[in-house]
């Protein structure tokens, strides 16, 4: 299935395919991309990795996948951005979201979550969810900056969502 590259402001959302996760996982990237330092981190490691497992278990998820933040005008990879699954019974779906340390503080993450807010909505989601630890501030200002609300706190990690009805 082909997903489209999402454009905001100052960032491209690019949906990853199986080859460009497994160059990520093996982190090495694809002739002519340009990676920021640190990328991929832990956190992209992790969901590369998961949605390559989904992929190989239940085929492509279409727009319930794993995106990489790149800048707009270089097209240099800063993060990552994705889903931790299709929507659930419930329609809910869970977000996680990472940008490379030297360019975190600049709205970078809070841009593309609200990307991905519309895509959910786009894709048919109904609800939003997302989490941070309790000690990272600035995740959960990047949640509530993208209009999401603290649902409380569960597993020892502040819970987040936003409806996403029309």
């Amino acid at each position: 299935m082909k997903i489209e590259t999402v454009a905001t402001e100052r960032l491209l959302l690019h949906p990853l395919t199986v080859a460009e996760g497994e160059r990520v996982a093996a982190r090495e990237p694809s002739p002519g991309e340009r990676w920021g330092e640190g990328y991929p981190g832990a956190g992209d490691l992790a969901s590369v990795g998961a949605f390559l497992r989904r992929c190989a278990e239940e085929g492509d998820p279409g727009a319930f996948r794993t995106y990489q933040v790149r800048l707009a005008g270089s097209g240099v990879v800063v993060g990552g951005i994705g889903f931790h699954g299709p929507p659930g019974a419930d329609g809910a779906v869970t977000v996680g979201y990472g940008i490379v340390p030297g360019e975190r503080g600049k709205g970078y993450a809070s841009e593309a979550l609200a990307a991905v807010v519309g895509i959910a909505r786009g894709a048919g989601a109904t609800v939003l969810r997302g989490d941070a630890d309790p000690a990272n501030a600035a995740s959960q200002r990047v949640m509530e900056r993208a209009g999401m609300r603290r649902e409380g706190e569960r597993d020892g990690l502040v819970r987040f969502l936003v409806e996403l009805g029309e």
